[in-house]
């Protein structure tokens, strides 16, 4: 039998509350080049104006972008469009992660504040009073330093700047470049007419600032690290194909379905695929969080990223590349960090409108300090300092930042944030409805107190053969007792698992009227009692949802005596019985109706529609998949991890809007600094610097 891959793999259509999205049989791009909320709106503008192009999404923490194409679409195409828009583009594999540049940005931050110190030594002497030939000299030593320092230190802001002009747009390094190359000019200017005043050590400070402040933002997001990121890390570069009977070391990239690959113990699984050797035990946790290992026998899938214990052993590929589950939930995750809430659409809207604006406040600015002072040094440091403290940096990073560092803490949780807009409608939901069977209860199989070691060896094989909830309960119950070696292995989908036994025919099947299983061994049969238990960990899930504030009902197909049963064992008052399929969605429906937003939790086939009804859902990892494709979360953890997905995503709400209002409070108080003149370019280079720190470091508040 084929078994589930994962609990959290199953991705299906996008609910009706998700804003188009780039998924499966998509492109990836990394953008090395953009840095604030007006890349993101061009760049996505000019993908969606290229041929063959449905969608596009810009994540601007990872500077990556998703494209959803056509069959056949030639990306080449998209990165010539965005060449002659000024930016740089490289498509890579969905599952590797782009290189940053931090060295880059190392290496001309250390230029620049080494100059910076040497032209500042310099300037004492000036600052001390020295005058014509002594301080002319010392200008002179400080434009050797200053020109070759600034020229290349300053690079990545010239760069950008002038592909921005190439393209015909504007670009925040425009004005940054503008203030460096301004204040190093005039400084030469007056340099070589014997001036009183000259600037290189503001033209290098304003640099060094400027590059410490974007090398610092960038250290903050890989602190914001993505949690697809470490997905792809899961996946190993290189696998032992078989071919002619000889082991022989391939790219993972030729791996093709069909192909056998031999694994050594401690090996990470490289693809989806189907174990050919007799049993294997795997080491799960870094996809599900189960710290158990689990069993599989041979025709039974194993999953990319799963570890061998027990090796070596052969598996034939059954998905590879894009198809496998660890690239799927890769995407899933990055879809959830690129989100496009409500807060995010309001921050671009923002700073779309922001970004041409500042350019005309700074050319109004110079006008005005001309007609006021007829100074035109003093008019373009005004003019400069209100171009560079008015950069949208931080605006851009407001919500970006805050989704990719809740969604890393969920994935990291054993939670998969599956769609790009669930942490907002998380975020506001006040009733949270929860299914009884399978998530806050579960049947288990009561073992006989005489039962003697060797059945119950016997039980613990059978139960490691099949993925059933009853098994998985099994396999804990019986942790500690080694199981028999089984052969034959067959299971029975709803009835149950046969076997060989040292030749005895084994096998653990449901009785008839389901209230219990038989567990028969050639020919002697054993009665195991069903009983239907509380999950470990809902009572407590219960509780900490009140005391949330939130209002919890239990919704249930069963009687009213069991469904009231686990109500009162669990503290829950509200309390649904005898609800079909269709009810419980016309139920979540009304609550909808009535004003309340809700969160709907469950795990069968029964409550998909339910689940897609509901203003939020959550699916726990056992569930079908059905289930898990119409949620928009998948717990793989314990089911207590649900509070705690609704605390994160009240959490990001909160840092949204700090970062939205100290972005915003940011620019109501520096542009009437700046146009007033109380802001030099060096001190407006500090405080742009400082607010785009503060925003990503409000961030990881989320944590």
């Amino acid at each position: 039998m084929s078994v589930a891959a994962c609990p959290g793999c199953a991705i299906g259509e996008a609910s009706p509350t998700d804003t188009a999205v780039p998924q499966g049989g998509g492109y990836e791009l990394v953008l090395p080049g953009i840095h604030c909320a007006a890349c993101i709106g061009t760049v996505e503008s000019v993908l969606r104006h290229a041929p063959g192009v449905e969608a596009a999404r810009v994540n601007l923490t990872r500077k990556r972008a998703w494209v959803s194409a056509a069959p056949g679409s030639d990306p080449s195409r998209w990165i010539e469009a965005l060449a002659d828009a000024g930016y740089e583009a490289h498509e890579v594999a969905a599952g590797q992660v782009p290189v940053e540049k931090g060295p880059d940005i190392a290496l001309h931050l250390g230029i620049a504040g080494f100059a910076m110190m040497n032209v500042m030594l310099l300037s004492v002497a000036v600052w001390s009073g020295a005058a014509d030939v002594t301080r002319n000299f010392m200008y002179w030593i400080s434009a050797l330093i200053a020109l070759p320092a600034t020229a290349f230190a300053a690079q990545p802001f010239f760069r950008n700047a002038w592909r921005a002009l190439r393209a015909g747009r504007l670009d925040m390094d425009l004005p940054i470049s503008l203030a460096i190359f301004g204040a190093t000019a005039m400084s030469l200017y007056e340099t070589m007419h014997g001036g009183r005043h000259a600037w290189f050590e503001a033209a290098l400070s304003l640099t060094f600032f400027l590059l410490a402040g974007r090398y610092l933002d960038q250290t903050m997001r890989q602190a914001v690290r993505s949690a697809a990121a470490d997905l792809s890390a899961l996946e190993p570069r290189r696998v032992h194909r078989i071919e002619d009977g000889a082991r022989v070391s391939r790219p993972i990239e030729e791996v093709r379905v069909g192909d056998r690959l031999w694994l050594a113990a401690g090996a990470r699984v490289p693809v989806d695929a189907v174990l050919i050797d007799a049993q294997v035990r795997l080491d799960r946790s870094a996809l599900t969080g189960e710290s158990d290992p689990v069993a599989r026998m041979a025709g039974q899938d194993l999953v990319a990223g799963d570890v061998v214990l027990t090796g070596p052993v052969e598996i034939r590929a059954t998905a590879v590349g894009e198809d496998t589950t660890l690239r799927r939930m890769a995407r899933m995750i990055a879809v959830a960090e690129s989100a496009r809430g409500r807060f995010a659409s309001l921050a671009e809207r923002a700073a779309a409108i922001y970004t041409p604006a500042i350019h005309l406040i700074a050319l109004l600015t110079f006008i005005g300090w001309m007609l006021a002072t007829g100074d035109v040094r003093q008019s373009l440091n005004v003019a400069i300092a209100t171009l560079i403290i008015t950069c949208p940096c931080a605006l851009g990073l407001a919500i970006p930042a805050v989704s990719a560092a809740a969604t890393g803490r969920l994935y990291r949780l054993g939670c998969l944030v599956k769609s790009d807009t669930a942490l907002e409608r998380l975020a506001r939901v006040d009733t949270v409805i929860l299914d009884k069977t399978g998530t806050l209860t579960r049947q288990e199989l009561v073992l006989p107190g005489d039962l003697g070691d060797e059945d119950r060896r016997v039980l613990r094989g059978l139960a490691n053969a099949s993925d059933h909830p009853l098994s998985r309960g099994l396999r804990a119950s019986l942790r500690e007792v080694e199981p028999a070696p089984l052969d034959q292995i067959g299971e029975l989908p709803g009835k149950g698992v046969a076997a060989l036994w040292s030749g005895l025919p084994v096998s653990l099947m449901a009785a008839e009227d389901g209230r219990a299983s038989i567990l028969s061994i050639g020919g002697r049969r054993i009665v195991l009692e069903r009983v239907e238990r509380s999950l470990p960990g809902a009572a407590e899930l219960v509780a900490r949802l009140k005391a949330m504030g939130l209002e919890v009902g239990l919704l249930s197909g069963d009687s009213g005596l069991r469904a009231e049963r686990i109500g009162a064992e669990l503290g829950i008052s509200r309390i649904w019985a005898d609800v079909p399929a269709d009810r419980k969605v016309e139920l979540v429906e009304a609550l909808r109706a009535a004003g309340r937003n809700v969160l709907m939790v469950g795990d069968g086939l029964n409550d998909a529609a339910a689940l897609s009804a509901a203003n939020a859902s959550v699916a726990p990892g056992h569930a079908l998949d059905v289930s898990r494709s119409a949620a928009d979360v998948v717990v793989t953890g314990e089911i207590g991890l649900i509070a705690e997905v609704l605390a994160t995503a009240r959490s990001a709400r909160r840092r949204m809007l700090e970062n939205l209002i100290l972005s915003g409070g940011y620019n109501l108080v520096a542009i009437p600094v700046a146009v007033l003149g109380f802001a030099s370019p060096l001190l407006a280079a500090i405080a742009m610097s400082v607010s785009s720190i503060t925003v990503t470091l409000n961030a990881l508040r989320v944590r």
